[in-house]
């Protein structure tokens, strides 16, 4: 099977993907509440009441307000915020690149720390240093987030106050769209909050690479390449850690859709203005156009991950180069 049918493939797999997620996530949003009992003030009659459920489009059934969506979406209209009366994807565009350097600043922290760990715990188990990266690992994973995120404002900005708790700082407009990494003050900000994302993360990397590389630097290869003569540092480079990469490009992969997708707790504890924060305001509001809008975008999000996954596996592994020619 050549590269190109195989990217016909996967893009279809990834549009009946979408399709079938719209469906349940439309669908599980409509057994939840009535919008217009939040939106709608307290001294509200029932002659209000009804215009604003036609107006909204919540005297329709669900199916036809589905068909409705789906029409919509299909060219690129995901409906309008019933709060804000603003494209649901406009909203969540504005919000998503505050939450995408956040994630991205949290993988390059458990990339460039927990590699080189799990590196060196995995090629000498038996140091002292190396018991203590795996012990580390293992309480990374047990802290929950809220708690870190809190420990982490009460000892950096309340105790010696060297950074900020919350907000983004200054930010400097790149492409029509606001970055905080572009300034020093930016990058103050995002620094607490990047790290409670990445603990967990440089847990898992540790975990991941440490196992690893134990398994693969007690094989066949490997002692063959240290048997012909070659340096230590050029066996881990070109024969353990590239093996070992090849799962860790999976798991970071889904990790960094999990990162953008799940950093609602860490945006609220630092008040950090992101998609996050946005859908769990949209969330206690019932504004339900947002909800769908932002996991529509969550899901092509891990489609795209995937498939970016799939691609580079091909380059990284050539087993599966040989398995899809055949």
């Amino acid at each position: 099977m050549n590269f190109t049918v195989w990217l016909i493939k996967r893009l279809a797999q990834a549009a009946v993907v979408l399709l079938i997620m719209s469906v349940i996530v439309f669908l599980g949003l409509h057994m939840i509440g009535n919008p217009a009992d939040i939106l709608l003030a307290p001294d509200a009659t029932q002659v209000d009441r009804a215009e604003l459920i036609e107006r909204l489009g919540l005297d329709l059934p669900v199916w036809q307000q589905y068909w409705l969506f789906l029409k919509s979406a299909l060219q690129g209209d995901l409906g309008n915020s019933f709060v804000y009366n603003t494209p649901a994807v406009t909203l969540i565009l504005q919000r998503l690149p505050a939450t995408l350097e956040l994630a991205v600043l949290a993988m390059i922290f458990a990339v460039f720390i927990g590699i080189p760990l799990g590196l060196f715990a995995g090629l000498k188990p038996e140091n002292p240093f190396a018991k203590l990266i795996t012990t580390g690992s293992i309480l990374g994973f047990s802290l929950p987030t809220f708690w870190v995120g809190l420990l982490l404002i009460m000892t950096f900005s309340v105790s010696l106050g060297l950074l900020p708790a919350s907000g983004r700082g200054t930010t400097v407009r790149l492409f029509g769209v606001e970055w905080s990494f572009l300034t020093l003050d930016g990058l103050r900000h995002m620094l607490l909050p990047a790290i409670n994302l990445a603990m967990f993360k440089v847990s898992l990397v540790v975990r991941l690479t440490n196992a690893g590389v134990r398994e693969v630097k007690s094989l066949d290869y490997v002692r063959f390449a240290r048997a012909k003569g070659l340096s230590p540092l050029r066996v881990v480079r070109r024969h353990i850690l590239r093996n070992v990469m090849i799962p860790l490009v999976t798991v970071l992969g889904i990790e960094f859709g999990s990162t953008v997708a799940f950093a609602v707790v860490t945006e609220s504890i630092f008040s950090w203005p992101g998609a996050g924060k946005l859908i769990l305001d949209s969330i206690n509001a019932l504004d339900r156009p947002v909800v769908v809008a932002y996991l529509m975008v969550v899901v092509t999000l891990f489609v795209t991950i995937n498939l970016i996954v799939d691609i580079l596996y091909r380059v990284l592994d050539p087993r599966v180069r040989t398995e899809a020619a055949a």
